[in-house]
C-alpha cells in the first residue's frame, strides 16, 4: 500500500497538480469524449509480484459480465460501455499517467462462475478494481470474495437494496430510486390491483417482499405472485392466471431472455398495453431490441436513464457509443451506469493519487460527476449514487418517452430507513 503511494508521489510534482488532474478528469467526463478514440490494450499476463493492479506502465482492471448464457442479452452491452470508457480514458492519457489494461472474463450467467472469476481477477491477475455483474445472485456470489481479498467491485445495475458492502460501489439504483417510487406512481395513476411476476432468485423475491409491504401501507392490493426459473420460456399458464386475476398492473421483475418469451406470448394472447399496464425494472432499450418495439409499445419501465434523456453529456455519450459499436446499437440504464463506474473510479484514483483500495474509497466519498443521466454523487456512507428517478413508456421506435421524473437526484436509502412501513423488512444497515 505505502509503496504504491510512494511511487505515485514520485510521478507528480505536488498536490496542486494532482488536484488539477483530478478536477479535469471529473469535469471532462463524457462531455469531451472523442467517439471511438483510443484503443484499450489487450489483456496482459499478470506481472510477477504486481500489486494494486499496477504493472509497468499499465493499470490492470477487471471486466466481469455474462458474455454467454441467458443474461448475455443484457450484459454484453454493459461490457462494451465499460470498454469504451477505458478507451476514452486511455486516449486522454490514462490514469496517474498509466494506460488502463482490461482483463475480461465471462461469468457465463452462472453465479459460482462469477465468484470463481472474481477470485482469479483479484488473486492471479491482481487487478486494481473490477467492473461487473448484473443479477443480484451474481453480486451476492462475488461479495464475499471481494470482502475476503479486499478488492473493489463496481456494480452497475439496479437492485433490491437491503445491502451495503465496504467493497462494492453501487452505480445502479437502489430500491428507493426505482421500485418504491414506481409502485407509488402506479397506485396513483394506473390502479390498485397489482400482479407480481419475477424470475426465481434473490432480486425479484426481495423486491416483491418490499412491494407487498408497500402495497399494504399505500392501499394497494396483491392480485397474484409468480416466479419462473431464469431462462424460462413458456408463460401461457401464467398469462391465463393473470387474465383470471384481472389486475390493473403487472409489476415485472423477470430478467434476461425470459422477457422475450413473456411479452411475445402476452401479445399472442391478445393483451396489449392498452388492456393491461405492465411496468418492468429490467427491460431497457437493449432488451427492447431483442423483444421488438412492436411487442412492447405502450408498456412502462422505471429507470434512472434512457437513451432519450436530455443532457449535453448524454448526446455525446450516445453519439460515441453508436460511432464505436454501430448505428443500430442503443444505450440503456445499466450500460450508462457501467460507463459511469469507470469514470468515477478513475476520478477517485486520480484524487487519491493511488489505486490502493482504502485510498480510493476515501477519495470517492461525495465525489460528483456530470454523467449522461445528469448529476450523480457518491454517498460516502453507503457507496451508492444519488440518482434521478424516471418512468418511461416504450414508443414505436423502441425508445422511451419519459412520463414522470423525480426532478432531482434522490439520496440512496438501501435499507429503506426513511419508510415506516419498511421497518420490519431488514435489521441491516
Amino acid at each position: 500500500m505505502n509503496q504504491a503511494k510512494t511511487k505515485t508521489r514520485k510521478r507528480h510534482i505536488g498536490k496542486s497538480l494532482l488536484a488539477a488532474v483530478s478536477l479535469a478528469l471529473v469535469l471532462a467526463g463524457c462531455g469531451q469524449n472523442e467517439p471511438g478514440a483510443g484503443g484499450a490494450s489487450p489483456a496482459a499476463s499478470p506481472a510477477a509480484g504486481a500489486s494494486s493492479g499496477e504493472s509497468g506502465d499499465g493499470i490492470k482492471v477487471g471486466i466481469l459480465h455474462s458474455l454467454s448464457g441467458t443474461m448475455a442479452i443484457s450484459e454484453v452491452s454493459v461490457k462494451d460501455a465499460e470498454m469504451m470508457a477505458i478507451d476514452e480514458i486511455n486516449a486522454k492519457g490514462g490514469v496517474l499517467g498509466k494506460q488502463l489494461v482490461p482483463v475480461v472474463e465471462d461469468g457465463a450467467s452462472d453465479w459460482p462462475t462469477f465468484a470463481e472469476k472474481a477470485r482469479k481477477l483479484l488473486s492471479e491477475d491482481k487487478v486494481a478494481t473490477v467492473f461487473g455483474g448484473w443479477t443480484s445472485a451474481s453480486r451476492k456470489a462475488m461479495l464475499p470474495v471481494f470482502e475476503e481479498l479486499n478488492g473493489l467491485l463496481w456494480y452497475p445495475v439496479q437492485y433490491e437494496g437491503l445491502e451495503s458492502s465496504p467493497n462494492i460501489f453501487y452505480t445502479g439504483a437502489t430500491t428507493n430510486q426505482q421500485i418504491v417510487p414506481a409502485v407509488s406512481w402506479l397506485l396513483e395513476n394506473r390502479g390498485k390491483k397489482m400482479y407480481l411476476l419475477g424470475s426465481d432468485y434473490v432480486f425479484p423475491r426481495t423486491a416483491n417482499k418490499i412491494i407487498k409491504a408497500q402495497l399494504a401501507a399505500e392501499g394497494g392490493e396483491l392480485a397474484g405472485e409468480e416466479y419462473t426459473p431464469l431462462g424460462h420460456t413458456d408463460y401461457t399458464t401464467i398469462i391465463s392466471k393473470i387474465k383470471a386475476a384481472k389486475p390493473d398492473i403487472v409489476f415485472n421483475t423477470l430478467n434476461g431472455d425470459s422477457n422475450v418469451a413473456f411479452f411475445k406470448q402476452l401479445k399472442d394472447a391478445g393483451i396489449s398495453a392498452a388492456d393491461l399496464t405492465t411496468l418492468s425494472v429490467s427491460v431497457a432499450e437493449e432488451e427492447i431490441r431483442g423483444i421488438g418495439a412492436d411487442v412492447l409499445e405502450g408498456h412502462l419501465a422505471a429507470w434512472n436513464y434512457y437513451q432519450t434523456t436530455d443532457t449535453p453529456a448524454n448526446k455525446t455519450f450516445v453519439e460515441a457509443y453508436k460511432a464505436k459499436y454501430g448505428a443500430d446499437r442503443v444505450t440503456a440504464d445499466p450500460i450508462e451506469a457501467g460507463y459511469d463506474a469507470v469514470y468515477l473510479w478513475a476520478a477517485a484514483v486520480e484524487k487519491a493519487g493511488s489505486t490502493d483500495v482504502a485510498a480510493v474509497k476515501e477519495a470517492a466519498k461525495e465525489l460528483e460527476w456530470d454523467a449522461p443521466e445528469g448529476k450523480v454523487k457518491i454517498d460516502g456512507e453507503t457507496q451508492h449514487l444519488y440518482k434521478t428517478v424516471r418512468i418511461g413508456e416504450v414508443q414505436a421506435d423502441g425508445q422511451f418517452k419519459e412520463v414522470w421524473s423525480s426532478g432531482e437526484p434522490v439520496q440512496p436509502d438501501p435499507y429503506l430507513k426513511t419508510y415506516a412501513w419498511a421497518s420490519s423488512l431488514s435489521s441491516g444497515g
